[in-house]
């Protein structure tokens, strides 16, 4: 039997890597999204439905038939506006979870993220630690987490993904800061002494996570999921500096004055720099992953260096043809205005 997924959001960076990976497994992918499907891999192997999560109607018809769904849409904090970002991250993820519900689906797996501990204060954070999320993105995933355990409790089978930042190939951003800098030999931004451990996290390993959690006997359970081997952002930065043969220096911000002029331009709209990356960044950041390794039998493969390097690797391979393409999403650039100006001096 053909097993049938729909994976909203699914013409973004996540959503592109989780349908190769499915059609690999004989799943029959079928993708929800309001942006078109780029990736040229992918055209004719799967299904596009135009449709935007905050129409119930149209959401209830798209996922009539369906055995599996990933929730994957969201409005990331790039887009500032809190109406915006609550009416996609919780008003759209009611849609898709009342449209499962109603049309029986085997199983559910939304993506939230690590948002939803905030700044880090109990390292390393656990599935049951307290909740103190940052900005309106943070709170709206906390607020889909909810919604989700209440249709669980009405008979929904639903397990909930809180990533790290994630990255490999197609993957921007923020992250093309970095990786500009590095190719064209320029100062690399950090905030802070660049001492702390940051967790990141491959998408090939979310992948994994999220092929597990839908078919994973284990239900109704959140998982941390994040890379195993990570180091300090002076180490792990410095190793992709190394291999590139680049000349960039990382380039230590102090802390606090750094956070008031980036919360500044935030308010302003001259960065797409949000208070999550400026008060995460600078320091320590990781999260307990035993429960997802326990339950769903899930092992990240690659360590921050390597899916640093390798996302860098596909940078500089296609960076010219990305390099004057923006938008708010992973797969492109974003327009660090006023940032393109401070980088460009060093």
């Amino acid at each position: 039997m053909v097993k049938r997924i729909i994976i909203t959001g699914g013409c973004g960076f996540l959503g592109v890597h989780l349908a190769r990976q499915l059609l690999k497994q004989k799943y029959e992918v079928t993708l929800l999204d309001l942006a078109d499907l780029d990736a040229q891999d992918l055209i004719g192997k799967v299904k596009v439905i135009k449709c935007d999560v905050r129409d119930r109607n149209k959401v209830e018809k798209a996922i009539k038939d369906y055995e599996y769904v990933v929730h994957a849409a969201a409005a990331l904090p790039i887009l500032r506006e809190k109406k915006i970002i609550f009416d996609v991250n919780i008003d759209g993820t009611k849609n898709v979870l009342d449209a499962s519900l109603k049309n029986k689906i085997k199983r559910l797996v939304y993506i939230s993220s690590t948002a939803v501990y905030g700044t880090p204060r109990h390292l390393p954070e656990k599935e049951t630690n307290p909740l103190d999320p940052i900005g309106y993105y943070g709170e709206s995933k906390v607020a889909g987490e909810k919604l989700c355990l209440e249709y669980v409790k009405k008979g929904l089978s639903v397990n909930i993904l809180r990533p790290k930042s994630f990255l490999g190939p197609e993957r921007l951003g923020v992250f093309e800061l970095w990786f500009e800098a590095i190719y064209s030999g320029k100062g690399v931004f950090i905030l802070g002494n660049g001492n702390n451990k940051y967790q990141l996290l491959a998408v090939s390993d979310v992948v994994d996570a999220i092929i597990k959690a839908l078919e994973s006997k284990t239900d109704g359970e959140i998982f941390n999921i994040g890379a195993k081997k990570f180091q300090t952002w002076n180490k792990d930065l410095g190793s992709v500096i190394k291999y590139a043969k680049s000349k960039s220096k990382i380039i230590k911000l102090p802390t606090f004055p750094s956070q008031i002029l980036l919360g500044a331009l935030e308010i302003l709209n001259l960065s797409p720099i949000a208070a999550w990356h400026y008060k995460t960044m600078p320091v320590d950041s990781y999260i307990d992953i035993r429960k997802a390794e326990k339950l769903l039998n899930w092992r990240p493969k690659k360590s921050n260096e390597e899916l640093l390097i390798e996302s860098y690797d596909w940078y500089k391979k296609h960076r010219s043809e990305i390099i004057n393409k923006v938008g708010t999403t992973h797969r492109v650039g974003w327009n660090f205005k006023i940032l393109n100006l401070i980088k460009n001096i060093f």
